[in-house]
């Protein structure tokens, strides 16, 4: 087995089981202590394993928010394919929202140029993104930027938030789980998600498997909150069902 192939093994087990040691590894794969120090090494230095005493730690368990441009190196394939699902869900013409997300950012790259729409959104890098754009009314939220996520968010983008009023809202989570619903580090980023959901007609949640399960600090919706989850194929059997049961359609892929 190439390294590189014995890494992605590493980081599936990781995040299968929440977590790896270095002795079971070695054991499994028949190599040194040291190989699979270098493996988990390497993999942190990509962003997706944090290291601890003895083995190592999916980030997305981990109780802090890795910054945007980690997130974007993550899971690529599968926020690619869940960005160029959305586009299903887009409305003929009218106003959509994009919250600040890795994902989302990809289905703003990949907003068709033949329609006309009003983008909504408080993610500066998805602005940025799309203000070539001449077939799109740019509407960017204002307030206090989170540096980490390059949101907009306190009180000026609620004001804004509270009098729109959009056809369907792309959301991004950190976590989410039946139990405790959608929920994200800080709570200033929290209340405009919730603000954001309120003025949508419909509310798609773009988040891959790694995300469910997960729970973190500040709740901003519950599942029953959503029309429509799209994922992706490494979502855990029967999480789907259990997810739907509490009323939006899970759509994998």
């Amino acid at each position: 087995m190439y390294a590189e192939e014995r890494q992605q093994a590493i980081l599936g087990r990781a995040r299968r089981d929440g977590r790896v040691d270095v002795t079971g590894l070695a054991a499994e794969f028949d190599v040194t202590y040291e190989t699979i120090r270098r493996d988990l090494t390497a993999l942190e230095r990509h962003g997706v394993l944090r290291r601890v005493h003895g083995g190592a730690i999916p980030v997305e368990r981990l109780g802090f928010e890795p910054a945007l441009n980690v997130r974007d190196s993550v899971m690529t394939q599968e926020k690619e394919r869940i960005a160029k699902a959305a586009l299903d869900e887009l409305p003929a013409e009218g106003a959509i929202l994009l919250d600040a997300g890795s994902t989302i950012g990809r289905l703003a790259e990949q907003l068709p140029v033949d329609r006309e729409f009003t983008v909504v959104t408080n993610s500066l890098s998805i602005a940025l993104t799309l203000t070539p754009r001449t077939n799109i009314n740019l509407m960017l939220l204002g307030g206090r930027l989170r540096t980490r996520t390059q949101a907009a968010v306190d009180a000026w983008a609620l004001r804004s938030l509270a009098e729109s009023f959009v056809d369907v809202a792309f959301m991004a989570t950190n976590g989410i789980s039946v139990e405790r619903g959608l929920t994200t580090p800080d709570p200033a980023e929290a209340e405009v998600k919730r603000a954001m959901i309120a003025s949508a007609r419909r509310a798609v949640l773009l988040a891959d498997h790694t995300k469910v399960g997960n729970d973190h600090f500040a709740r901003f919706a519950s599942v029953e909150d959503l029309d429509l989850i799209i994922t992706d194929q490494g979502l855990a059997s029967g999480l789907a069902d259990e997810l739907e049961a509490t009323g939006p359609r899970v759509r994998a892929v």
